[in-house]
């Protein structure tokens, strides 16, 4: 089998299996596992794939900058912000990430909500500066222009000084083994910190980014109270996180 065969066929499994496991896959197909390996690293390079240990998984499609996420479930994500946004209680701290989907939250929030925003990203701020009874406080930092938020020491150091009642964290991907995890050391750094500044943590997930893997961890699947998801989604792909003992909101 020549190697663009090899790698196609490569893509094909992981689309029908979901997942690669470098070794079994071998024996199935009588090849050695460093010719498996090494195709492997060449698909993540080109950004088909993401590698894990013993194999691959698939690349999650957040990696696309801001203007093109936004046309990526354009019908899921303002169900899945309406759904997070209704969490909210009055009176409280809440810290919400950037990305298309916690834009889509924070256009949900109801005008008559008394809460306090806290964001490290400036898409949020500007959709809520006409929102009568929120307070927005603003992390800085460096702009990390993917995302278009704040990284950085300077944003880690701040959000070290509040405690938050809820954060809705915005990733790149979700899986059940390879975690919750996204494309920046820096920005998995910041979404670290104020998953641990929060009582509690939702992540709000998006069709596109389940059974999906990025380079960068952010923190253990232990450490996420909810999860909102499209009521679309398949069973198969949100049972895991039930059987973990994490709430799962369909919206």
């Amino acid at each position: 089998m020549l190697t663009l065969q090899r790698k196609q066929h490569l893509l094909e499994i992981l689309e029908r299996d979901g997942q690669i496991v470098a070794k079994s896959l071998s024996e199935r197909l009588g090849l050695s596992e460093d010719t498996i390996r090494r195709d492997l690293r060449q698909l993540a390079k080109e950004g088909l794939l993401q590698r894990v240990h013993g194999g691959a998984l698939p690349a999650s499609p957040a990696a696309a900058p801001f203007v093109e996420r936004q046309r990526i479930s354009s019908e899921a994500k303002p169900a899945i912000g309406r759904a997070a946004a209704a969490m909210i209680q009055p009176g409280q701290v809440v810290f919400i990430d950037g990305g298309t989907t916690a834009v889509q939250l924070a256009r949900q929030l109801p005008q008559t909500l008394r809460a306090t925003v806290v964001t490290h990203s400036p898409s949020i701020a500007i959709e809520l500066v006409a929102h009568p009874h929120i307070e927005v406080v603003m992390i800085g930092g460096r702009l990390f222009k993917h995302s278009i938020v704040g990284v950085g020491a300077a944003a880690i150091e701040a959000i070290g000084q509040i405690r938050a009642d809820l954060y809705f964290m915005g990733v790149c991907s979700l899986h059940p083994e390879a975690g919750i995890s996204t494309g920046d050391y820096e920005e998995a750094c910041v979404k670290r910190a104020l998953c641990h500044a929060a009582l509690k943590t939702v992540v709000l997930a998006s069709p596109e980014k389940l059974d999906t893997a990025s380079p960068y961890q952010i923190v253990p699947l232990t450490q996420i109270g909810e999860i909102v998801v499209n009521t679309g989604v398949a069973e198969a792909l949100i049972a895991p996180y039930r059987k973990m003992g994490i709430a799962v909101t369909l919206a």
